[in-house]
């Protein structure tokens, strides 16, 4: 249930906005046909989230294709001319170095970057933002912009740090998937994080786009060792990876109020 303003929303006019193949139009669909009830302000926010959203899906398939490579922290690296590595393996924007422009460069020098999935999301966020607001804004709001974790993320975007249960997962989420009984050789396999694309599919970094049972069926292939047997070749009782019933989502209505839009 949508409502605007504290009256249910003109579905009808608000369907009309959006083409009926896009992530917009499928998130409207569940946002209305939903039992929780959602409340916006005004029209002009609801429009924000959803077009953010559907630049979230667009971001996460540009950053697939931007040749960002998958390393651990230890081994992160980063286009020196926009970025400083820290010693944790974190990347903070250099100097004098606009926030829009170092975070562009990842998209279209991706090969220059390596770092694991938690960054890779927040990259992917960032980039959305940049599609829905403008360039000074995002350089006022980030300057100084740090990428990493989600121990270390900008307050305006902490919440996709935190995950939480809810009645319905829309495209935009960020999700994750858990590997309980991963091979402690390789802690990297702990779970990947993952971003929601609305279609059944989901774009982790390292993994690409992939269905639920693809992502699983890889973390199972990094589990430990059970009873003398590689888990490559046996299962010996050890716990599935699986998605988590929850979801990490931007606060739609602070960054509408943050960026003045």
């Amino acid at each position: 249930m949508i409502f605007i303003a504290g009256k249910s929303a003109d579905l009808q006019g608000l369907f009309r906005r959006y083409p009926a193949n896009g992530v917009e139009h499928a998130c409207l669909t569940t946002l209305s046909t939903s039992r929780t009830r959602y409340d916006y302000v005004s029209v002009d926010e609801l429009s924000f989230e959803l077009t953010l959203r559907g630049a979230i899906v667009e971001r996460s398939e540009l950053l697939r294709r931007s040749g960002l490579q998958f390393e651990v922290f230890r081994r992160a690296y980063c286009n020196r001319r926009y970025w400083n590595r820290r010693a944790d393996g974190g990347f903070e924007v250099r100097s004098g170095v606009s926030a829009a422009a170092a975070v562009r460069d990842i998209y279209e020098n991706g090969r220059a970057y390596g770092t694991e999935c938690a960054t890779a999301m927040q990259i992917v966020y960032y980039g959305a933002l940049l599609d829905v607001v403008s360039e000074a804004a995002f350089d006022r709001r980030f300057a100084g912009m740090r990428l990493m974790n989600w121990h270390d993320i900008a307050p305006t975007l902490r919440e996709v740090g935190s995950m939480n249960r809810a009645t319905d997962y829309l495209a935009g989420d960020r999700r994750y998937f858990a590997n309980p009984d991963v091979n402690l050789q390789t802690p990297e396999w702990q779970g990947e994080n993952v971003i929601d694309l609305g279609d059944g599919t989901y774009y982790g970094h390292g993994m690409g786009r992939r269905r639920a049972a693809e992502i699983i069926a890889e973390l199972n292939q990094n589990r430990r060792a059970a009873r003398g047997v590689a888990t490559r070749s046996a299962d010996g009782g050890l716990r599935s990876a699986y998605l988590m019933d929850a979801a990490g989502r931007p606060d739609f209505a602070k960054l509408y109020g943050a960026f003045g839009v």
